[in-house]
């Protein structure tokens, strides 16, 4: 039940950093808006998903698990972004 619940709120911050994103660069996102949504959903959940599985694997403690895929989707999906905007220029 909580790998749905991670699932859930990894699609929330997902749209949600999507939508900072797009302050962020005025509109000019490098894959165009609706395609925009999509890769930063997806960025999120994969993020929060290894997060989840691979902290706890390398030994490290439950709160740092939370602590981790809590901060890192909501960091990586402006990353993935400017990755992509680097990548095309």
């Amino acid at each position: 039940m909580e790998i749905v619940l991670l699932i859930v709120a990894m699609v929330v911050v997902g749209f949600i950093m999507t939508y900072v994103s797009k302050l962020i660069w005025k509109d000019d996102l490098p894959v165009g808006m609706p395609n925009a949504y999509i890769v930063g959903v997806v960025t999120a959940v994969v993020v929060g998903l290894l997060d989840w599985v691979v902290i706890p694997a390398m030994g490290f403690s439950d709160t740092l698990k939370v602590i981790g895929a809590a901060t890192e989707p909501a960091l990586s999906v402006p990353i993935v972004f400017w990755i992509i905007k680097k990548a095309r220029s």
